[in-house]
């Protein structure tokens, strides 16, 4: 996680950990809580699918190795947020940069260029492929495999070595969700977008798939995650944003959005 977010604060400094001798009232300026540097800065977003318009005029910041999740209610355009940044939907208005180049409009083909990987909650694997043949193509737009990525991510799935001839449609959704983010990884991104990670998996395995994310970002890489399990992921991460009915709603470190009475009500199951 970022570090200035998990710093340790002093007697004279502020805290992000809610007080807890009084009601929480989380943030609900998302440009008040942007970070003085944004490795990502979505401005003012416009953005659906066809002529259907989903999102309207979402802001939302990524620091610099920052963690942060997006959560809501079904249907509130969280995923849309995430397929804007990769250019998945259509832009209607608003702005999207990433390393201060603006990247709305572009294609995905031309934003894996720019730092980005996505990682879909869906058909997130070449099932007809092996292991070892889903990661090389995730680095399909270099000229070589670079070796040394695809050991770093096995020494980062330690089973995905011991697997790596076997077709990843044979896998278990957990095994699956491994070949998708490591993939992903092969090109070393800024900045790691997941749709739904947790998605379809055991309980048991939901605890390591978000360890597995914990020390990705541990790592240095940036994550702009959408989460359904949204108490866990807000325990995990820096920041977090509500989105309702394609709106920005409250924001705020994970801890508050957490401590939010009406957060938690409304949003969380109490």
């Amino acid at each position: 996680m970022s570090e200035d977010v998990n710093s340790t604060a002093t007697d004279d400094e502020p805290t992000d950990n809610p007080p807890t001798d009084g009601p929480v009232s989380a943030n609900t300026d998302p440009l008040a809580s942007a970070p003085e540097s944004s490795l990502l800065e979505v401005r003012d977003l416009d953005a659906g699918y066809g002529d259907l318009q989903i999102l309207n005029g979402i802001d939302l910041d990524v620091g610099e190795g920052e963690y942060v999740t997006v959560v809501g209610p079904n249907g509130a355009g969280k995923s849309t947020v995430m397929k804007s940044v990769f250019g998945l939907t259509t832009f209607m208005g608003g702005s999207i940069e990433f390393a201060g180049e603006a990247i709305h409009g572009l294609a995905p083909e031309r934003i894996i260029h720019e730092g980005i990987s996505y990682v879909p909650q869906n058909e997130n694997v070449f099932s007809a492929l092996t292991v070892q043949e889903n990661l090389e193509m995730g680095a399909y737009i270099l000229d070589e495999v670079p070796k040394d990525r695809i050991e770093h991510v096995y020494d980062r799935f330690p089973v995905l070595r011991e697997r790596k001839t076997q077709k990843a449609g044979s896998m278990s959704g957990g095994q699956r969700q491994m070949v998708a983010m490591g993939r992903a990884l092969m090109l070393d991104p800024d900045l790691l977008l997941l749709d739904e990670p947790s998605a379809g998996l055991a309980p048991d395995l939901v605890q390591d798939m978000f360890d597995r994310i914990d020390r990705v970002n541990d790592d240095g890489t940036a994550i702009l995650m959408v989460e359904q399990n949204a108490k866990e992921a807000l325990r995990r991460c820096d920041r977090g944003y509500v989105v309702a009915q394609g709106k920005n709603g409250y924001v705020d470190t994970g801890d508050r959005l957490l401590a939010d009475e009406e957060v938690r009500q409304q949003f969380l199951g109490g």
